[in-house]
């Protein structure tokens, strides 16, 4: 699946994550990118990320995100199955690389992959959980219409308790 979208004079492509994207996946592992996420993780720590994005299949979608024409990769953005208050939802999650953060491209990103998990019609909504101090993925919830729902504690990664704003957005589009 290749969706692209062109706004802000950047023209964004994501596409389902492949076993090449391991690189990107170290790139974003870097202290600057991990410090809302409880730090890096280790090796063998990506490695397994690396293969639960490969292994979703229909439990959510991860993607590359792709600046077109440069053919770069300059972030990721996904989505996946969860259950949240007794409840199964749909989770998104993204990171953009440092030198590619302020320019809009996690946003045309993460609006990609809403699209995509609408078109799924699977759950009813989709929830963001960026940490309370993370104010560019919050202002990024704020765009795309997010209702702020509460602050909540959240582990991630699991064994660690961070304090984060849940966003909820409706998946099914109103008549």
């Amino acid at each position: 699946m290749k969706k692209i979208l062109e706004r802000s004079n950047h023209t964004i492509q994501i596409k389902r994550w492949e076993d090449k994207d391991i690189d990107l996946l170290f790139r974003i592992n870097a202290s600057e990118m991990m410090q809302h996420l409880g730090g890096p993780e280790s090796k063998e720590q990506i490695l397994n990320r690396h293969k639960r994005y490969l292994e979703l299949d229909d439990k959510g979608c991860m993607f590359s995100i792709i600046l077109l024409p440069e053919l770069e990769p300059v972030g990721s953005v996904g989505y996946w199955q969860t259950t949240w208050n007794d409840e199964k939802i749909y989770e998104i999650g993204w990171s953009v690389l440092p030198s590619y953060q302020g320019k809009g491209i996690a946003t045309i990103a993460v609006n990609l992959a809403i699209e995509a998990a609408s078109a799924e019609n699977k759950y009813t909504y989709i929830h963001a959980f960026p940490s309370i101090d993370n104010s560019a993925s919050n202002a990024i919830c704020r765009k795309l219409n997010f209702q702020f729902i509460s602050e909540c504690e959240f582990e991630y990664p699991p064994g660690n308790l961070m304090r984060c704003n849940n966003w909820r957005l409706n998946l099914i589009p109103s008549e």
